[in-house]
Parts: C-alpha cells; sequence; structure tokens
C-alpha cells in the first residue's frame, strides 16, 4: 500500500535543535510516523522535555546534549546514538539562528556564529552520521535551509542567516552527490514565516509581520506542523527517488 511508504516504524533518527519550535514538531511528528527518536540540543531542559513527550507516544527517545558548531560535539553525537539504537537512519538538521542587523554593523564575531551554527553544524552533524549510514548499507539526511537562502527578506536586514542558508542549499545539493553511491539521500527544506516562539513578536508587529504577509499569497503564517509531511517523505520510502532537492514550504512568498 503506498500509505505504508510513509512510514518510519523500525527507523531512528536525530532532530538537531529538537527541544521547541520547528525541531520539536518534527520530532514528535517522526515519533508518531514510527521512529525512535534521538534529541541533539544545547539546552538540556527543553530537550528533556520533548524526550518525554516523545516516551508518552510509546517510542525511545534519548537527549544528547550537542553544540553542532563544535566538529567533536556532532562526532560525540552520532557515536552515542549509534551506541544506544544501533543504527542512525536518518537526520534532521535543524538547529539554526538568526540576526537582524545592517551589514555594515555586524561583527566579525557575529557573523562567525550564525555560519558556525546555520552551516557549519549542518556539514559536522551530516559527516558525523554518515559513516553509519554508509556501513548500513543507506540512509536519509533532511536539512533546514530557507527561502532566505533562495530570496533577500525585506524589511529586515540578515545578510548572514541568508548566506548560510544559500549555502546549505548548495551543501545539500554537493551531498546527494558524492554520497548518493552510499544510498543516502540528502535533501532540504526551505521553509518561510513559521508561527514559531521566536518569530511571534515580529509577527505582531506592522513593520515585519504586515509586510511578510502581504507579500505571502496565502497571507498567514505556516505551522510548523505544516513542515512535517514534507520530512517525512523525504526521511521514508515514500521519497526514495528524490535526492539533492530543496522544497520550499512557504505560502507561496517566493513565486513573487
Amino acid at each position: 500500500m503506498i500509505l505504508d511508504t510513509f512510514s518510519l516504524s523500525g527507523k531512528v533518527g536525530i532532530v538537531t535543535g529538537g527541544g521547541q519550535g520547528l525541531g520539536k514538531a518534527f520530532a514528535l511528528a517522526f515519533a508518531e510516523a514510527g521512529a525512535d527518536v534521538a534529541i541533539a540540543e544545547l539546552n538540556p531542559a527543553t530537550g528533556a522535555e520533548t524526550v518525554r513527550e516523545i516516551e508518552a507516544l510509546g517510542r525511545k527517545a534519548l537527549l544528547v546534549e550537542t553544540d553542532v558548531s563544535s566538529h567533536a560535539s556532532c562526532q560525540a553525537m552520532a557515536k552515542t546514538v549509534h551506541e544506544a539504537f544501533g543504527r542512525i537512519d536518518f537526520i534532521m538538521n535543524n538547529a539554526g539562528i538568526c540576526q537582524h542587523k545592517p551589514a555594515l554593523e555586524v561583527s566579525e564575531a557575529e557573523w562567525r556564529k550564525v555560519i558556525d551554527v546555520n552551516l557549519n553544524g549542518v556539514f559536522f552533524c551530516s559527516q558525523a552520521v554518515a559513516p553509519y549510514m554508509k556501513a548500513q548499507g543507506g540512509g536519509a539526511i533532511v536539512n533546514i535551509a530557507s527561502m532566505s537562502g533562495l530570496i533577500v527578506n525585506r524589511p529586515q536586514m540578515q545578510t548572514s542567516y541568508n548566506a548560510s542558508k544559500a549555502a546549505v542549499i548548495h551543501l545539500t545539493k554537493s551531498l546527494a552527490v558524492e554520497w548518493a553511491p552510499y544510498h543516502v539521500r540528502v535533501n532540504a527544506i526551505a521553509p518561510g514565516y513559521m508561527n514559531t516562539e521566536m518569530a511571534a513578536p515580529f509577527f505582531a508587529d506592522p513593520k515585519f509581520g504586515g509586510e511578510w504577509f502581504e507579500f505571502t499569497p496565502m497571507h498567514r503564517p505556516g505551522e510548523p506542523r505544516e513542515l512535517c509531511g514534507s520530512a517525512i517523505l523525504l526521511i521514508s520510502e515514500a521519497g526514495s527517488f528524490i535526492t539533492g532537492e530543496t522544497i520550499s514550504v512557504d505560502g507561496g512568498f517566493t513565486l513573487y
């Protein structure tokens, strides 16, 4: 049955930044689809709450405190997950940060922090899990990019974020080509403006939310759960011939 190909039953996955926002929504959706899920999170408090909610769904869960900007931390995280579950079938590289600041005012440290988390973190985590996937005969990597990697946002200035997400999109393509012989598929999702805790204050500000939604054909923010279908497609057997792609889930924002 076609619906069976969307099941994640028997699979083990990792969600970085799974303690809140989009990451938590992904983690719970994967558990609902049948997966056991490890939460790679820098904040142990929020990560532990997500673990409890996954376990309440009847799935196994594990919290691994992880700094995705650290190569060593990512390597240790992958090793811990593999030792705990015996395999790693997928990873959702979700952890990320954003900064609204004119380029002329961005310090070297601020620039490096955004690139370290948003780009280096995706690479370090992918590099950490890929050997396990190769050894077991395959796996799936899904990176959270952004529509900001495809367009330049307005009215906010966020050059570091835009550049990091554009790089994630091309990193996704590059790894997809390199790891296809190992049956490791690498794809990305490019969300638009999503209704998360961090975004809520901006939605209430006419300077931001008003302009953002005016130029979104659907005239509203997306809900975190509305990203989960695309993620499950890209991770599951339903997406077995999809690699190197970036799916925009933005309410049509990038159509203009």
